[in-house]
């Protein structure tokens, strides 16, 4: 009996965390497909929303009045960039304080230099560890 009340409790608490996680949302501009389905999988098994662009100038527009969370993007894309994109977005009222996350290929100190100066608050580089992808997004989308 305990152990059984102890077990909804769990569950409870669990669901709550979750609960609270749906709605949070997460734009991803990447222009491979398997690097967006890769990091999407990784975000929607963690209970994230998460709406995909493929490049900088088509991500600009998928906000649509709604509030994203975090915004994961790579640097080299056609059409836009990925700082030009940052350089945008950060321009939209519902963006500017939106944390932003560079997931690229690119390591170069220069590089990271632009990213940060065009307000982007962390640059990880590929490959990366999609296990470990959901802990990286709770810290910047919980603060």
């Amino acid at each position: 009996m305990i152990a059984g009340a102890i077990q909804q409790r769990r569950t409870e608490i669990t669901f709550v965390w979750r609960e609270d996680i749906m709605a949070k949302s997460i734009l991803i501009v990447d222009d491979s497909a398997s690097h967006r389905q890769l990091v999407s999988i990784a975000l929607r098994g963690a209970g994230y929303e998460v709406i995909e662009g493929v490049d900088g100038a088509e991500a600009v527009a998928k906000p649509d009045g709604r509030k994203i969370h975090l915004i994961i993007s790579d640097v080299n894309m056609p059409t836009m960039d990925g700082i030009s994109f940052v350089k945008v977005v950060k321009q939209l009222p519902g963006c500017k304080f939106t944390p932003i996350i560079m997931l690229t290929t690119e390591s170069q100190a220069a590089k990271r230099r632009e990213g940060r100066a065009a307000a982007a608050k962390a640059w990880e580089v590929k490959p990366f560890a999609p296990e470990q992808l959901p802990g990286v997004v709770q810290k910047l989308v919980l603060h």
